[in-house]
């Protein structure tokens, strides 16, 4: 009998056409191909040429296709006709909806622009969005970063110029010995993932440390379940077991760190803790050929670690004196962390004599010269194969800025910064806290801002502070409450405006952020400050304008409602004036571009707001004649240019005489510098939506030192000038803020924040206890963490991504879950200080034993996102947000204590500390609040559709 096989066609017709773009479904910004049919996305796959991802695609990516389809994408502009909260709105005309806009903001920018809180979230066009926030006038703006990482960033540009993820990568070719500190899986998720699998093809090992074991720490290894917020402590016991075994790169210390520059050691001066300078204001160190005190970039100068300085009877020390007389304290030896840490002393030790034993032992050189910045060549470059990669989970933390110092201590104390097998970093970076602008606050009504808002305070005489000593922002960002708060404070803005603490304002201005669920601390209290009222009922924030592409519950509180597209209907800029897409060995950027048009009265809302500036002609949008520079997004990111020849885009430029690097004619074949060239867009559509200009093979490493990359950078438009620095192990300007408190200078902070300021505020990393005050009887600490197929709320709606997670359980380790006998899926009460909540669990063995955790952002409201209301994300999904209070709990001495790093303001999430108890399950998981009504209404219970014939 013969049997026949079915006819299979092998070779289907795939699509019609392939488009190129970038993903937005997380902040990795892979470059995809989105094949169409008939002119719809039929599905989505990775580019294989693209810089980031070469092909290589998450399930977030993939889904991408979902989210340009999805139910709850909003429709139309839309006006509040209902309370607050109802849900209750009418459609309403583009014309109409800008129109009330500027009736709203033009009266606030002629009497007093700070009455308009501007904030984003994640929209990666900061350098944009804070453009237009300039030319309206207003000191309050800031994005995402106050409550996400900016201690990783701050702590790595302070120190080193740089830091993890968007800043900087291993050097995959040659490490060998790859750690990760409190990564989530969610992070860098495509090159990492690329990363790992390239390092351990050649058997380099890998070593997570973080209190759950999932995603990267899963396949690590060896994995260290740290308790949370001790990785400062664990870190500095590294350090000092390789201080007392000397294995620290001492040539490495002297040429490229402060480690030689000499610190004034007299307790008596009102200079003491500073650095002894020259008249032009260099840091000095003393030469060891001549003994002579030299300014630290003097021509063959080669830096003593041990000489001490005495002029005018103050004895001055190197910044290395310093450190060793720290670190080396039996304080910091692995007996005296290790109970603290949750790791045994032996295990510390291990971990400290792996890491040496590769970072020496095998240790290698390239046969490549370079040239310093001193002036002296280099036949070889050394090449030290340790590197490290960290995030949130060691930043959340009220001693996070610290820690995160603290790991690039070590690193740096290996030698393995921007040399061969290490930390590598990504241009425009390394670039100094000294090359950054300072924060601006200068308000005059009718006007722009006197400077950006953002930025690196080098002393108090940088605070955001107005003539009353009183804070500028509404934020309290650049206070003496969180002096280095460099990405402002945008979990505190809802809270503060409320309060009316600095000062009351009219207009919220939002985009992408669910400040009303999610991203949010206190969610009830929140909700209950957007809704409430004064006494003659009026609200007390009484405006608040919102942009999202999506109805998600931030929505529902809003009075207008701008609705965006999705990112595959629209122009967006991924630029090397904000967070570009580099890896390490090339400069490199990208944009967006509507590869199908929107089905739906709607438009991206970086083109909205500059509609909105020509309609008010801010300047900066408007010519001298009053007619618009630019009519829409592209037309901005084409033809703006931060200063002549410096655009958005560093692609095929136009003419730039004298240029050195690309093209030098007005053809559109410039990199870097050059004049708008009107056929940029078209260009990057052509090559996949991206560009890259490679560094050279001489200018590879040594990044901050090389002359031949300072060069490089230089002409590409990344400097003015070179730029050359040293590396900031002893951070001067927090010394300067000690000494403010302790009574120097004019500006003095107030008496009840002088005590705070001296103890964390140390120029050396320190590691500082963050259980605050109110804690007791609470001996758990509660984390969330991202997972790989979601990222924050916007994903967990994706009707593929639901299918993985649809809901989320509280994880607890074997130890509670015997204690409290439990099985999985029964139901415990969480409560914390604030609140309490009603949740299902699951047991997990790899967890550090006094922890818990749940996945981030699963749990929805009824109502949002087009959900139904027996959703999964919103009867067994739930938040740990209902738990963690935006302030500590009161101390009995009438003052609003922020829950943040006392140093930058980030939101410490990661200090949540709740007590468990079984509890019968309930109907749903609590707290359960009322269903909110979408304007979008509810989707299909069935997502179906046919592209093509």
């Amino acid at each position: 009998m013969t049997i026949q096989q079915p006819k299979l066609d092998t070779s289907p017709h795939v699509s019609d056409e392939v488009r190129k773009t970038t993903c937005y479904m997380c902040a990795c910004r892979c470059g995809i191909n989105v094949h169409m049919k008939d002119g719809q996305v039929a599905y989505i796959e990775g580019n294989r040429d693209h810089p980031v991802n070469r092909g290589v695609l998450c399930a977030k990516g993939s889904a991408g296709i979902m989210q340009v389809n999805a139910p709850s994408r909003l429709r139309a502009p839309l006006k509040r006709v209902g309370p607050r909260g109802s849900g209750e709105f009418e459609e309403i005309s583009w014309d109409e909806a800008l129109q009330i806009a500027c009736d709203w903001l033009e009266p606030v920018r002629k009497e007093d622009p700070s009455k308009l809180a501007f904030f984003t979230g994640r929209d990666q066009s900061q350098s944009f969005t804070s453009f237009w926030a300039q030319n309206f006038g207003t000191p309050n703006y800031a994005a995402h970063g106050g409550f996400c990482s900016v201690n990783m960033a701050a702590a790595g540009i302070y120190t080193m110029g740089g830091a993890f993820w968007e800043f900087g990568q291993p050097d995959w070719d040659h490490t060998k010995l790859f750690m990760l500190f409190g990564v989530a899986e969610d992070h860098d998720s495509n090159p990492i993932k690329m990363g790992i699998g390239k390092i351990k093809a050649r058997g380099a090992r890998v070593i997570g440390v973080n209190p759950i074991r999932t995603g990267y720490n899963a396949v690590a290894d060896d994995w260290v379940g740290i308790t949370p917020g001790t990785d400062g402590l664990f870190i500095l016991a590294l350090v000092h077991e390789l201080m007392k075994a000397g294995r620290i790169d001492l040539d490495y210390l002297a040429r490229y760190t402060n480690a030689p520059v000499l610190v004034n050691q007299d307790p008596k001066s009102p200079e003491y803790g500073l650095f002894l300078r020259d008249a032009s204001g260099k840091s000095l160190v003393i030469d060891r050929a001549t003994g002579k005190l030299t300014p630290f970039d003097e021509q063959g100068v080669r830096p003593d670690l041990s000489a001490t300085h005495r002029a005018a009877g103050i004895t001055h020390v190197p910044v290395f004196h310093l450190m060793a007389e720290r670190y080396l304290s039996p304080d910091h030896a692995p007996e005296a962390v290790a109970a603290r840490c949750g790791i045994p002393a032996a295990k510390i030790r291990t971990i400290a004599a792996e890491l040496a034993r590769v970072a020496f032992d095998e240790a290698f050189e390239l046969d490549m010269e370079w040239t310093d910045f001193r002036g002296e060549t280099h036949s070889k470059m050394t090449g030290r194969p340790v590197s490290f990669h960290a995030m949130r989970g060691i930043s959340a933390h009220a001693n996070g800025f610290q820690t995160c110092r603290a790991l690039h201590v070590l690193q740096i104390l290996l030698g393995t910064v921007e040399v061969p097998g290490g930390f590598r970093f990504k241009p425009p970076y390394p670039k100094p806290a000294t090359a950054h602008p300072k924060p601006h606050c200068g308000v005059t009504p009718d006007s722009p801002l006197d400077g950006p808002h953002l930025g690196f305070v080098h002393g108090p005489d940088d605070l955001a502070l107005k003539e009353d000593g009183s804070p500028a922002r509404i934020d309290k960002a650049f206070t003496w409450e969180n002096p280095m708060s460099a990405h402002g404070l945008m979990h505190m803005v809802i809270s503060n405006a409320h309060a009316g603490d600095p000062y009351k304002i009219d207009t919220l201005f939002m985009y992408m952020a669910n400040m009303s669920w999610n991203s949010t601390m206190n969610t009830a209290g929140v909700i209950d400050m957007l809704t409430d009222t004064d006494e003659s009922g009026d609200y007390v924030i009484p405006r608040i304008i919102y942009s999202d592409a999506y109805s998600s519950e931030m929505v529902a509180y809003a009075d207008l409602v701008l609705p965006d597209t999705t990112y595959l209907e629209r122009h967006d800029c991924i630029s090397l004036l904000d967070r570009p897409i580099c890896e390490a060995d090339a400069a490199a950027d990208a944009i967006r571009w509507p590869v199908i048009e929107p089905d739906r009265d709607v438009r991206g809302f970086q083109t909205v707001l500059v509609q909105l500036a020509n309609k008010m002609k801010l300047p900066g949008f408007t010519n001298e004649d009053g007619s618009a520079k630019y009519t829409d997004y592209a037309d901005y990111i084409t033809n703006h240019e931060r200063k002549p020849g410096i655009g958005p885009l560093a692609g095929w430029r136009g003419a730039q005489e004298g240029s050195a690097v690309g093209g030098t004619s007005s053809d559109g074949t410039a990199d870097g510098r050059g004049s708008p060239n009107p056929d940029q867009l078209g260009k990057y559509i052509e090559n996949g939506g991206f560009w890259v200009g490679h560094i050279p093979d001489k200018a590879q490493y040594y990044k901050p030192w090389n002359t031949a990359y300072q060069d490089w950078a230089v002409n590409l438009g990344l400097y003015d000038a070179p730029q050359p620095y040293l590396f900031q192990l002893y951070v001067e300007p927090m010394r300067k803020f000690q000494l403010a408190a302790e009574g120097h200078g004019d500006r003095q902070p107030p008496d009840h924040l002088r005590d705070r300021i001296q103890a964390t505020m140390d120029p050396l990393p320190i590691w500082y206890e963050t259980d605050q005050h109110g804690n007791d009887g609470f001996p758990i600490t509660a984390l969330t963490q991202r997972p790989m197929a979601m990222y924050h709320s916007w994903g967990t709606q994706n009707a593929w991504l639901r299918q993985i997670h649809g809901h989320n359980p509280l994880y607890l380790p074997t130890k509670l879950m015997r204690e409290h006998d439990l099985q999985d899926e029964d139901w415990v009460r969480v409560t914390s200080p604030h609140g309490e909540i009603s949740v299902p669990v699951m047991e997990m063995a790899a967890l550090n034993e006094n922890t818990v955790w749940t996945w981030n952002a699963i749990g929805k409201r009824k109502g949002a996102w087009a959900l139904e209301h027996d959703a999964p994300e919103a009867t067994r999904g739930f938040l740990l947000n209902h738990l963690i209070h935006e302030l500590l709990p009161p101390k009995g001495d009438g003052l609003r204590w922020a829950n943040s790093d006392p140093i930058t303001g980030q939101a410490a999430w990661f200090d949540l500390k709740v007590k468990i108890e079984k509890a019968k399950a309930p109907g749903e998981a609590q707290p359960a609040f009322d269903p909110i009504t979408s304007p979008v209404g509810i989707g299909p219970s069935k997502l179906e559709w046919k592209i093509g014939k």
